[in-house]
């Protein structure tokens, strides 16, 4: 008996430190990317960055405010594209959906976020671009818009489910409908799940370049409209980094340290928003 206390100790012991050790190696793997990141992109950093265009190929200077703008752009026609539908398939899953339509939708929402992300550029290049005979951010947040309908559906049917049901059946013996009883009822009560499914949904799409390269494309100047090429910090970051000008490489530097400082504060944000609503 003591054996085998002795035994199961050592098992515990060993298996406890090598789950420490993976974690320890995953946050510092996080906090290496950081370091070389801000090392490098820190040191090209500037205002003249966030607030100029770039310049003609081969001069240095100059930044990547276009594709800043470029980069707002595309997130917010792709968010009032794909948000909308998955938070409706959400609640239907949620509150309406029965068993076979249900897991067909499950089901399908789970396969279209297992599709790389350059079928999504090659479909929208396929039923937008080709047509208009262009580039434009409408194709760019098209594509960007369809990657972020099955996390939104996901998001907000789980958290919907964690909204008890004597909530609901409350508002129903009031005499409330079903529709006002997701609305008033069950919708808030999931809200701090719903925003932070959608925060971590913008922020999946944010460092996306491969659709943008067959839609979007990109513009070393302003992108007035929706009906044009755009520029936008991944691709920027593609394009720079590949280039054979050492200004370049800076500037995309500086260009990774803007876009995964902005990533990494919308997943704070949600992380943050998520915690306190738990504790209360």
């Amino acid at each position: 008996m003591g054996l085998r206390n002795t035994w199961r100790k050592l098992v515990n012991l060993v298996m406890f430190s090598l789950t420490g050790v993976c974690a320890l190696v995953t946050v510092g793997v996080l906090f290496f990317i950081l370091g070389y990141l801000l090392w490098y992109g820190g040191t090209s950093f500037s205002w003249t960055f966030l607030t100029h265009l770039p310049t003609p190929v081969g001069e240095p200077g100059g930044g990547m405010a276009n594709a800043i703008v470029g980069s707002a752009k595309l997130l917010f026609l792709a968010s009032a594209f794909g948000i909308p539908i998955g938070f409706l398939g959400g609640v239907y899953l949620a509150e309406f959906g029965g068993q076979t339509f249900s897991f067909v939708i499950r089901y399908t929402a789970d396969l279209l976020n297992g599709v790389p992300s350059i079928v999504m550029g090659i479909f929208a290049f396929a039923i937008v671009v080709l047509p208009m005979k262009h580039f434009s951010t409408l194709a760019g947040s098209l594509a960007l818009g369809v990657m972020m309908i099955p996390i939104a559906v996901r998001s907000t049917e789980e958290a919907l489910r964690t909204v008890p049901l004597m909530l609901r059946e409350g508002a129903l013996a009031l005499g409330a409908s079903k529709w006002k009883t997701i609305a008033t009822v069950a919708v808030p009560a999931a809200r701090k799940g719903i925003i932070t499914g959608i925060v971590l949904d913008i922020a999946r799409v944010a460092g996306e370049t491969a659709p943008l390269l067959f839609t979007a494309f990109s513009n070393r100047f302003w992108s007035p409209g929706w009906n044009q090429p755009t520029a936008s910090l991944p691709v920027m970051v593609y394009t720079y980094a590949i280039s054979a000008y050492d200004d370049w490489h800076r500037q995309a530097w500086a260009a990774g340290l803007v876009l995964l400082s902005l990533v990494l504060v919308a997943n704070v944000v949600a992380r943050l928003s998520f915690s306190r609503g738990s504790t209360r």
